[in-house]
């Protein structure tokens, strides 16, 4: 299944939400606790700008750590004006580029995440569907996702999204909103108290650890 057309529109969305942001809106850390959202705008737009050109060298300067090389291409990326961040954005908003090995799930999650990762701290309200989220949680609990999402295997529990009909596992039930449970998988804290269930509290260590 591709999800191009959903790529596309969710790119575009967020470069809505970024154009007009103030400077201290762009120093503001995001839920990807190492980045600004200056930092986060430019890790989506590096790849898409250069593809594997750009990400080979980090990775092998990084000696294979795929998240040093991935945070050296931002920091690097950051060092652009705001503005131009912007319009790559809405310019490469239909790039089909896929890290190698991941199909089109792989951003598709990327640009789902990041946006909250970008508009929570920032306190902007997102009016985005939230069926594409069903694709990415189904993404979340395979084992590809741990190569620059998940990061490591997730708790043994029975998965419910609460406004999708998703489901996943089994085990104590963890019962929350789609978005809060994705959050959640990749290691993002600020919307845990929204888990709920037996195995609630599992995910939260983990997610917290």
């Amino acid at each position: 299944m591709e999800h191009w057309e959903t790529i596309t529109a969710e790119r575009q969305a967020l470069a809505d939400t970024l154009d007009g942001l103030t400077p201290d809106q762009w120093a503001t850390r995001s839920l990807c606790s190492e980045w600004t959202v200056h930092q986060v705008t430019a890790h989506l737009i590096v790849t898409l700008r250069n593809g594997l050109r750009s990400f080979f060298p980090a990775f092998v300067a990084a000696r294979g750590n795929f998240h040093r090389a991935n945070a050296a291409l931002a920091t690097r990326a950051a060092t652009r004006p705001p503005d131009e961040l912007v319009a790559d954005l809405r310019n490469y908003a239909d790039s089909h580029f896929k890290p190698p090995g991941l199909g089109s799930v792989a951003p598709l999650t990327e640009v789902l995440v990041h946006g909250r990762d970008i508009r929570v701290p920032l306190g902007i309200a997102e009016d985005r569907p939230i069926e594409p989220w069903r694709d990415a949680l189904d993404f979340l609990v395979t084992p590809k996702a741990r190569r620059g999402f998940t990061g490591r295997s997730l708790p043994s529990l029975h998965y419910v999204a609460t406004d999708l009909n998703w489901s996943h596992g089994s085990g104590d039930e963890v019962l929350a909103p789609a978005v809060a449970m994705a959050l959640a998988m990749v290691g993002r804290t600020a919307m845990l108290d929204d888990l709920e269930g037996p195995g609630a509290g599992v995910l939260r260590g983990w997610a917290g650890g």
